[in-house]
């Protein structure tokens, strides 16, 4: 758990040391009728529905996933949005399972994202059900383009979920282009 705390801290220690120019990048591309397109890593053992790309083995399993997601401006800094993936455990007799997202996304000063969605998974004759709660910070390296580190929570809904025994703390950097 240490490692975990430590490995955010950095994150968002290095995240926090952008210059002000991050800031002038960042005006214009989160008002309202602006398109989101977002790729994500995650990182961590467990994790909700994936609508990102990961590659991971463990103990001779390899696993893989691929996903994106995408969103629009229907206000000044607040995005709806959507994101579908696809992961396969890499276990024998196990299949894939398909993933889904829905949710939205508000800038804060246009730089700080915090995401609320609902999400889950269906595959292996479980459909887990979450509640995504996600904040970080928004570094734009170009005009339109940024990458936001962060930190993620899924918060089980229903019963293969662990009915909110299966709660997942992760962290996750997003690569977005602002069309």
């Amino acid at each position: 758990m240490k490692k975990i705390i430590l490995a955010a801290v950095a994150v968002f220690g290095f995240a926090f040391t952008a210059s002000a120019q991050d800031k002038d990048k960042a005006t214009g591309q989160t008002t309202e009728g602006k398109w989101l397109v977002e790729i994500n890593t995650g990182f961590g053992e467990a994790s909700t529905s994936n609508t990102a790309f990961s590659l991971r083995s463990i103990d001779g399993n390899t696993s893989w996933g691929v996903g994106a997601e995408g969103g629009y401006f229907v206000m000044n800094d607040l995005a709806v949005k959507a994101g579908v993936g696809y992961f396969d455990s890499g276990v024998s007799g196990e299949d894939g399972r398909f993933n889904w997202k829905v949710g939205g996304k508000y800038y804060v000063a246009s730089q700080f994202p915090v995401a609320l969605d609902l999400n889950g998974s269906t595959g292996n004759n479980v459909s887990p059900l979450w509640l995504g709660i996600q904040a970080g910070y928004a570094w734009f390296v170009a005009d339109n383009v940024s990458i936001e580190p962060g930190l993620r929570y899924g918060l089980g809904l229903n019963d293969d979920a662990g009915d909110g025994d299966l709660n997942v703390f992760g962290i996750n950097i997003g690569f977005n282009i602002f069309l």
